[in-house]
């Protein structure tokens, strides 16, 4: 099936259009290469809707704080939730808005290379080395360690602690405070734009732009093997016998374990690169839960209504410890709720009158040793089956529907995700890591895939490596493959 995590299914009854993996796509609009895809993209029917809150935190006590487009507004928000978490709050994206060039340059671009070291020297002569030492330092410092020096009220670190599971970290992950930061000032910029009609709508669109420019595409094709002649990629040859050569070069968007143990013979890579490749870490499981509803969400205060997505969570020390409880394979007691409201902003998405609601959990191990809450019974074998993959579902929605009062009887449909079904969904979800791979920092930046990669090359000549498992990991942005476009162009 075309567009990888990017599809539109009626999920649980004919006329409500679920996005069954991705919906929300800032990256994607904020890439530097949408410049030139917005045209085509509109010309072939695609429409990006936004709102003014793109997100918000909702805590059991039913407070809640929104996050606007105005930098203004998100000041005073937060300094009235407690004098001082504001000017916190400010000073923080100023100070990452002041090292935009270097960040984005090391995000957007391939790492070794002239031209990073160019950038690294440029930006240390500017502002001293020691500017530059202090610039790493601070990149690698944790999420939770910027909150707690930060901000006071918990309900601020509840605003931004849940944003780090979106990049495949945690609270206490080193460079998670970066990343938590990044994703702020990209909300405030860009909002949370999604696609009317459904996220299906950008690839049919891509489709149609490639067959229009005499490209062929072909779905179904399962890939055996990287036809490789005198150590060059010079095609791939399906599972069915058929092959398709290739001009320039082949591009494979997979996870390592695939490119290295499964497409490419061991006997043509060294021995370094099988090694690093075997050792490639997957991280946390992910479960999406999608309801059809009679009527649109009531929420406890009415500021909640049109934001997009929205995290329900106790605070910065539930996200850590329900982090914590996956990785050591265990159901999270009180998992963090990521709510999306695509009907709150495209109302095309359901009958008139109905709503959807689009549910993920981020924190859930890919192999199960037991359940942190003791109510579940776990299979023995550890893998995700039917029964446990709905006990736990109701065990969310239960928890939500304590806090929005229409929630339990508005329910007419529902459609639940365990993390094993998103591997039969897309064979790089491994073991339903949404993000093709740990994002922890020894596999990430120069580390992604794995130290002895060189930016997207491989040791095969003409074979290039995309996609969430290499430089600059998952998002949707398509970053990967704009950097190996340019390569070839």
């Amino acid at each position: 099936m075309f567009g990888g995590c990017i599809r539109t299914e009626e999920l649980t009854l004919p006329g409500f259009l679920h996005d069954t993996l991705s919906t929300l796509y800032p990256l994607f609009v904020s890439a530097p290469h949408f410049d030139v895809l917005q045209g085509p993209l509109a010309q072939r029917g695609v429409t990006f809707l936004n709102t003014a809150a793109p997100t918000a935190t909702l805590l059991p006590t039913g407070e809640c704080a929104v996050l606007t487009r105005d930098r203004d507004q998100n000041v005073a928000m937060l300094e009235r939730i407690h004098p001082g978490d504001g000017r916190a709050y400010q000073q923080a994206m100023q100070t990452l808005e002041q090292n935009a060039a270097l960040t984005f340059g090391l995000l957007g671009a391939e790492l070794r290379t002239p031209a990073t070291v160019k950038l690294l020297l440029r930006h240390a002569w500017a502002a001293g080395f020691q500017s530059l030492s202090s610039y790493c330092a601070q990149g690698l410092e944790s999420c939770r360690s910027w909150l707690e020096r930060s901000f006071v009220a918990e309900r601020t670190r509840a605003l931004f602690a849940p944003w780090v599971l979106h990049v495949g970290l945690g609270p206490d992950s080193a460079a998670s405070a970066l990343m938590a930061k990044l994703v702020m000032l990209t909300l405030e910029q860009f909002g949370a734009p999604m696609v009317r009609g459904g996220g299906a709508c950008i690839v049919r669109a891509l489709l149609d732009s490639i067959v229009d420019a005499g490209g062929e595409a072909h779905a179904g094709a399962d890939v055996a093997r990287v036809i490789v002649e005198n150590g060059a990629a010079r095609g791939v040859q399906l599972a069915d016998g058929r092959e398709f050569r290739a001009r320039r070069a082949v591009v494979c968007n997979v996870t390592p374990t695939q490119l290295y143990g499964r497409l490419l013979p061991c006997d043509l890579l060294p021995l370094n690169i099988q090694h690093q490749a075997r050792a490639y870490r997957y991280g946390r499981g992910e479960m999406q839960i999608h309801l059809a509803l009679d009527e649109p969400v009531r929420w406890p205060d009415e500021s909640l209504d049109k934001v997009a997505m929205l995290h329900v969570t106790p605070g910065l020390n539930a996200v850590s410890r329900a982090v914590d409880e996956a990785r050591r394979g265990l159901l999270p007691a009180e998992a963090t709720i990521v709510v999306a409201q695509p009907t709150a902003i495209d109302v095309s998405r359901a009958p008139a009158g109905k709503s959807i609601l689009w549910i993920q959990l981020q924190e859930l191990p890919r192999r199960i040793r037991g359940d942190a809450a003791g109510l579940i019974d776990c299979p023995a074998d550890g893998v995700w089956n039917v029964d446990v993959r709905e006990r736990y579902a109701d065990r969310i929605v239960a928890r939500l529907a304590r806090q929005v009062p229409n929630l339990a009887r508005s329910i007419i449909a529902r459609k639940v995700i365990s993390p094993a079904d998103l591997e039969a969904l897309n064979v790089n979800l491994v073991g339903g890591d949404p993000y093709s791979g740990c994002c922890e920092i020894d596999q990430f930046l120069l580390w992604r895939p794995f130290p002895a990669s060189r930016n997207h090359e491989t040791p095969i000549r003409q074979l290039y490596h995309i996609g969430a498992s290499t430089h600059p990991g998952p998002g949707l942005g398509g970053m990967s493959g704009f950097m190996v476009a340019k390569a070839l162009a």
